[in-house]
């Protein structure tokens, strides 16, 4: 009892404490998690460099607003591949959400359909794709790893099209898992009262402990370490859904993802939990959005945490953005109440950032509305 009197304890802290921005529900869930869940959702690879520098660099990009503009009316929506959502800020694949609150998948469903945005269902959700298409309507991507036993790939890309689910993103800077020494220490390893739903019928659902990271061990006996661009091509194949390809961060990947057939590119560096030393994907995107050449829409995944951070990353070119361990956290602190109020959070204060730089739809966000380290010098106008 001792344990549940603490976490309620703890829930009256929230309601206590106002939250004021997405950063405050780290600490909370810090505070209600067990330490190898929390360790679990808030680790990165190695040295965790990069965890720091995906959220260091955003302060590395600073605002040149446009003033004496009608802002009365802002237009926040968009279009993601002929989908229209609300704002252009939606979830990233996080995995095992059932490990931070009991709803886990089924609530962030329910607060991004509320939201009017896209929910991205990882492969290694504790809810499976009929679950969480049971919450209701709401635009849905299915996040995919590939096996090194093909049919259960296209199997679960089938079960995802009969759900409803809208497009692939396919995660492609993982052969093998990253060294997350958390995970090594805590002997990581998926609850015993949870499965991986997807995989549940394939006897693929249940993580052994190991004398390392679980989750390694696992991704080392499941996952294709062969998979190659060849595999985008026989991927498309299988479905008729557009491909996002997650996990592109030079021009060099970029052209050849879109050679390759891709709907779509998501910057990401797996939210620094891979390779380590890799740049903040902020500092990624200008190069893969030039590459790109407007052929496909190119989209930011790591280190967002405030509505500045959202319009640096559509000012430096990206068609919008995915937020992850903010979900996890706030679900973890209040469940769906809390993934809906960060993502009224970051709405509002996205809302203010493009007011106060002066536009008032997105295609008015533009290079000129930021200063990077790396501009050259601003030609003086002529008088």
């Amino acid at each position: 009892m001792g344990s549940w009197n603490l976490r309620k304890e703890l829930g009256n802290l929230t309601a206590e404490m106002e939250i004021t921005n997405v950063s405050e529900y780290q600490e909370i869930a810090k505070q209600k998690l067990p330490k190898m869940v929390y360790d679990y959702y808030a680790s990165g690879a190695e040295d965790q460099w990069t965890l720091q520098e995906n959220r260091n660099a955003f302060s590395r990009i600073l605002f040149r607003p446009r003033i004496l503009i009608d802002v009365s009316k802002i237009d926040m929506t968009t279009t993601v591949l002929d989908f229209k959502i609300s704002m252009p800020i939606m979830l990233a694949p996080t995995a095992m959400q059932k490990m931070a609150h009991p709803e886990g998948e089924y609530a962030t469903a329910r607060a991004a359909s509320a939201a009017g945005t896209i929910m991205t269902l990882s492969s290694w959700a504790t809810s499976s794709v009929e679950e969480v298409a049971s919450t209701g309507p709401g635009i849905r991507f299915f996040q995919l790893y590939v096996y090194k036993d093909r049919n259960v790939v296209a199997q679960l890309v089938r079960r995802a099209e009969r759900a409803g689910f809208k497009a692939i993103a396919l995660t492609v800077d993982t052969p093998r898992l990253g060294r997350r020494e958390a995970d090594i220490k805590n002997r990581f390893t998926l609850p015993p009262f949870l499965t991986l739903k997807n995989f549940e019928g394939l006897d693929l659902g249940k993580m052994d402990k190991a004398d390392d990271s679980g989750l390694a061990s696992y991704v080392a006996g499941q996952i294709d370490r062969t998979l190659s661009w060849k595999d985008v091509q026989w991927l498309q194949t299988i479905t008729k859904l557009p491909i996002l390809v997650k996990g592109v961060i030079t021009a060099e990947d970029t052209k050849i993802a879109i050679e390759a057939g891709a709907a779509g590119i998501i910057v990401s560096n797996h939210g620094a939990r891979q390779l380590d030393y890799v740049p903040a994907t902020i500092m990624a995107l200008e190069e893969v959005v030039k590459a790109a050449q407007g052929r496909v829409p190119v989209f930011l995944d790591g280190g967002v945490r405030r509505g500045t951070d959202v319009f640096k990353a559509l000012a430096l070119g990206a068609s919008g953005i995915f937020i992850g361990r903010p979900v996890v956290f706030s679900l973890a602190a209040e469940g769906e109440a809390g993934v809906r109020k960060v993502l009224s959070m970051l709405r509002e204060e996205f809302e203010l950032t493009m007011a106060l730089s002066g536009c008032r739809s997105l295609k008015e966000i533009t290079r000129d509305h930021i200063t990077t380290d790396w501009d050259p010098p601003r030609p003086v106008p002529r008088l």
